[in-house]
């Protein structure tokens, strides 16, 4: 908790409304951002940022059909299929993002669900990482109650599996899974005591009233994800969604903001498109209540900002990576 903080913190809800959300991102952006930035001080140190190192250990080939994602096999997008990575070769990057000055080490895979015979790996995956001090996250696509089990058992800390968007618009986006399946694995890892991360995109041709229903589904969960990753699409030539229209910034500022209100103990991370948000936009976001980000050159197959740019801009704002 930052030492500016109140006594006082904002209680966990998790009964919002559709009026109240829609209302609340509707406010005026200076007096939403002063809210959020006054919540998160209640919870958080606000001059600290998370850091988290993402990486792809299976790329491509899978059969979903996520409008937004470059790895689906149905789209030409030039992610060719590859071979899950080997034990070392995800503990020489964790390795190295550990000496970047990351803490969480995230390993991602191209699957819409893990089968067995890779799971093993996953698993020595994760205990490598946990191994040499960091936090561990995978994203393995659905889970079945006893593969969640194995993963803890491994060592895993958080789980991502994000909602994407609100259960109105998801259809239009995927569907060869449908919102309970996703429902579904978040209950499977919190009942093997994995922490969840959950979040969602924006500018996927959503509506401001499906950016709330978004925020209201995770919000409601019987427990807030511990991180929430706030994405903004990433428009990928061959992909359903690569001719979409750019949302305007203030957009993405609102939405964390929301997001840092409503689920004000969370971890509220900049992930996705933030290589097209300049150094303002991402102070405006810091502002508003995020205070992790994603960190290093490449998010599975999309650019994102440089290490020694990420460096340059928290030394400029006063601020400093989690230890």
């Amino acid at each position: 908790m930052s030492a500016n903080s109140s006594c006082r913190t904002t209680p966990l809800r998790h009964d919002w409304s559709p009026p109240e959300v829609q209302s609340l991102l509707q406010r005026p952006l200076l007096d939403l951002i002063f809210h959020a930035h006054t919540t998160h001080r209640q919870h958080f140190d606000s001059g600290v940022v998370q850091l988290s190192t993402l990486m792809n250990i299976k790329s491509g080939g899978c059969p979903e059909d996520c409008a937004y994602c470059p790895q689906s096999a149905r789209y030409d997008t030039g992610v060719e299929a590859g071979p899950l990575a080997s034990v070392e070769e995800a503990l020489v990057a964790a390795r190295a993002a550990r000496a970047a000055g990351a803490t969480r080490f995230c390993m991602g895979a191209a699957w819409r669900a893990p089968r067995e015979r890779d799971l093993g790996q996953v698993e020595a995956m994760v205990a490598g990482v946990k191994g040499l001090g960091m936090e561990t996250c995978v994203t393995l696509g659905m889970l079945k109650p006893e593969q969640a089990r194995r993963l803890k058992a491994a060592g895993l800390d958080y789980y991502n599996h994000n909602l994407d968007t609100s259960p109105e618009f998801y259809g239009s986006i995927i569907t060869t899974r449908c919102y309970q399946d996703r429902l579904d694995t978040l209950q499977h890892v919190r009942e093997a005591g994995i922490k969840v991360c959950c979040g969602g995109i924006i500018g996927m041709g959503e509506t401001p009233r499906d950016r709330a229903g978004l925020l209201i589904a995770l919000a409601n969960l019987p427990r807030h994800p511990e991180s929430v990753p706030i994405n903004l699409l990433v428009r990928v030539d061959g992909t359903p969604l690569a001719n979409n229209g750019s949302v305007d910034g203030f957009e993405l500022v609102r939405t964390v903001a929301a997001a840092r209100i409503m689920m004000p103990a969370s971890y509220v991370r900049l992930s996705a498109g933030r290589a097209s948000l300049d150094d303002g936009m991402q102070a405006l976001c810091f502002m508003a209540g995020a205070n992790s980000i994603f960190y290093g050159e490449e998010l599975l197959t999309t650019a994102n900002p440089a290490i020694e740019a990420d460096r340059a801009l928290l030394a400029r704002l006063g601020m400093h990576a989690a230890r």
